[in-house]
């Protein structure tokens, strides 16, 4: 698919998935819980029926079980089914908000309901910007237990010669309380993209990040970036409970060079303000946590 191609977008073709649904069910299950826990190097007990779900973590369930044959060129399932047939070639996870209504627990069954709640286009640097607005309801026996608003960004490739490391970039806060430092090495990104059966090429097929994409490294994974701040949360408020979160993708994160996740509760104590540095010391997602 060349540029010509690529950059052409009828939204209003594409407005027409708004309201389109789909339903799952799924259950709780506990080697999951458990192979997240080690993919974030923590030292946790194997977890056990009715213990509580960590946030972010229901992105273990309701997975992606495309077929083989249904699978683009991309790794990512075909376009024009659930998801609109946005005609750009890359595709990411621009952000997300969460409510936490109802505590999650391992071993329960629960259901989800999807729907796209907008399309909207905007013209960026490379051409245009498709913004894909996705709305899901996670529900188990006590009824609505999570709400997320899922960005999803798609975009034509970047002008040859132009990286998206030479952006203008935002400085990261410098004042953080709490700091770990992350290297989300090919290993780590693998054992991500199989929990949640993500077949992006750009996670783990370097070949196809450098001379498709034209990435200097494997990308890191925006879900498992979120899921580090709102764990880092956790590791030091432990006894807290998180009733929302939100996060927004600022900047890529490669293989190449480890990270840092850093964190500051604000004067309330209910709420912390998260975020993501790259090596460079620029600011990669920014987060907010909402606490109980």
């Amino acid at each position: 698919m060349n540029k010509s191609e690529t950059s052409v977008v009828n939204l209003e073709h594409l407005r027409e998935w708004i309201g389109k649904s789909e339903a799952h069910a799924d259950q709780v299950t506990l080697t999951p819980m458990a192979a997240l826990a080690a993919t974030l190097d923590r030292d946790d007990p194997f977890p056990r029926a009715g213990d509580l779900l960590p946030p972010l973590w229901h992105w273990l369930y309701f997975l992606p079980v495309h077929r083989q044959s249904e699978l683009g060129p991309d790794g990512h399932a075909k376009r024009g089914g659930f998801i609109p047939p946005v005609p750009l070639p890359r595709r990411m996870f621009a952000g997300g908000r969460f409510q936490f209504l109802k505590p999650l627990r391992g071993g329960e069954s629960i259901s989800r309901v999807s729907r796209i709640a907008d399309v909207t286009c905007k013209t960026g640097r490379s051409g245009p910007l498709v913004f894909v607005l996705v709305r899901h309801e996670i529900s188990n026996q006590d009824g609505l237990a999570l709400v997320e608003e899922h960005d999803i960004v798609y975009r034509d490739h970047e002008p040859r010669g132009e990286k998206a490391s030479n952006r203008s970039p935002q400085s990261a806060p410098t004042d953080a309380a709490w700091t770990r430092e992350v290297f989300a090495d090919a290993v780590m990104l693998f054992r991500y993209s199989a929990l949640i059966f993500n077949a992006h090429r750009i996670h783990y097929d370097l070949r196809y990040c450098k001379e498709v994409e034209g990435y200097p490294g494997l990308i890191v994974h925006g879900p498992l970036i979120a899921t580090l701040l709102a764990d880092l949360a956790r590791r030091n408020l432990p006894q807290a409970h998180m009733t929302g979160f939100s996060f927004r993708a600022v900047r890529p994160l490669f293989d190449t060079r480890p990270f840092r996740v850093s964190g500051k509760p604000d004067a309330t104590g209910k709420s912390v303000n998260l975020w993501a540095t790259d090596p460079d010391g620029w600011l990669a997602m920014s987060a907010t946590a909402t606490l109980a």
